[in-house]
């Protein structure tokens, strides 16, 4: 990104959020019901009509073709722009950087995003084995180095293989994995909208079942259902509708894997972390922000794994050194940055669409003052990162 990129992101005001309380797919309503409270909560929270806005972006992963349609036309049907977005876990966020391009390139002033999944019980699956899958380069490589687990569902196969060449290479111990999730229920007994709100003890996170490589079932997040929204204007628009503008995308960037994902047989390149560093590193250049800057970060703990690998990806903590990161409490309030103050995928729950949204309200929040319980303390900039298998990654500053 440019200089020239970055002061036109600034311009970018997040006028309005909004979601609803994430539930088991046992007990959640369908994803149109669920994805229009998100909206009309978004709506209320800018104060304005849904007359203004002039384009939107819905992302969601499990749904047929113009779900998203479904859900704004439940809201209104002014005739707008509207674009349905599938990027696997990465699908809110995305939506979320196309309705940034679009008042940022001048394209419009107001513009919707919305993510919203009607999850199935179980692990995640393909739904279309009549076809290669698109997955398949990511599964060779997991499937050459593990034969004995092609059984496990792909996700924390791919997720257990990366955890187990970190401790290969830097030395760490299981339980640090553990202690993630410990935390996670912790922060989340603060959130009304998590899923999970019941303490765990370490023991309790070590002694349930084994997953693959270090990962246990409380170290992987559950199938949730769920919708969440936000409302980007243009400065100059939310001048002129009395809208708080106090709110802005200081900088952002999307990245994809590149060739040497499949080549390094590097288990953590292949679940994200190059992806998440070069992002990353993208949105330090052109915000001048670094990660000493943040306050709160908001980031994709699918599982335990990901969370450990991504303080280090995101720059939190350098290469090796997550482990210590945690022992001494530096990943949560008193320490040096609040991670995932919302309980995260792990606790609050993983919509897959609507998790990227669902970041971005917490944040907000955060930002204004008004998170309650959870609230971090003097929080000016915020950082959210998104990804999604296959792949990609969105990462977010927000500045207040």
């Amino acid at each position: 990104m440019t200089a020239k990129e970055n002061n036109q992101m600034e311009k970018v005001v997040v006028a309005g959020v909004g979601m609803t309380p994430f539930a088991t797919p046992r007990k959640a309503e369908t994803y149109d019901v669920m994805g229009e409270k998100a909206i009309r909560a978004a709506l209320v929270d800018a104060g304005i009509d849904f007359s203004l806005i002039q384009q939107a972006y819905g992302g969601y992963v499990y749904g047929d073709s113009v779900s998203g349609q479904r859900v704004l036309y439940r809201v209104g049907q002014t005739g707008i722009p509207f674009v349905n977005v599938n990027n696997n876990c990465a699908s809110g966020s995305s939506a979320l950087w196309l309705a940034r391009q679009a008042i940022e390139s001048g394209a419009a002033d107001c513009v919707l995003a919305f993510g919203f999944e009607q999850m199935q019980r179980g692990a995640l699956t393909s739904h279309w084995t009549d076809r290669p899958d698109p997955l398949g380069s990511f599964l060779e490589v997991v499937d050459k180095a593990f034969p004995s687990e092609r059984d496990v569902p792909f996700a924390p196969r791919l997720f257990g293989a990366a955890g187990q060449q970190y401790m290969e290479r830097y030395g760490a111990k299981a339980e640090t994995f553990a202690k993630v999730s410990v935390k996670s229920r912790q922060h989340a007994s603060r959130n009304p909208f998590a899923v999970f709100r019941d303490p765990v003890t370490l023991e309790e996170v070590m002694g349930s079942p084994h997953v693959s490589g270090p990962l246990t079932r409380l170290q992987c997040c559950p199938p949730t259902s769920g919708a969440g929204a936000a409302i980007l204007c243009s400065e100059d628009f939310a001048v002129a509708h009395g809208m708080e503008a106090l709110i802005r995308i200081r900088a952002q960037a999307m990245t994809s894997d590149t060739t040497s994902t499949f080549q390094s047989d590097d288990f953590m390149a292949l679940v994200g972390f190059d992806m998440a560093q070069q992002a990353a590193r993208q949105v330090y250049e052109a915000s001048g922000v670094g990660p000493e800057d943040l306050s709160v970060v908001e980031l994709h703990d699918c599982f335990t794994v990901n969370e450990v690998l991504s303080y280090e990806a995101l720059g939190l903590t350098p290469l090796g050194t997550a482990e210590k990161f945690i022992e001494v409490g530096d990943n949560t309030y008193g320490g040096k940055v609040v991670t995932n103050p919302s309980g995260g995928l792990l606790s609050k729950g993983h919509p897959l669409g609507a998790t990227g949204l669902a970041q971005c309200a917490e944040l907000v929040w955060q930002l204004r003052g008004t998170a309650g319980a959870r609230q971090v303390e003097g929080a000016r900039f915020a950082l959210q990162h998104n990804i999604g298998l296959g792949g990609a990654c969105v990462i977010t500053l927000y500045e207040r």
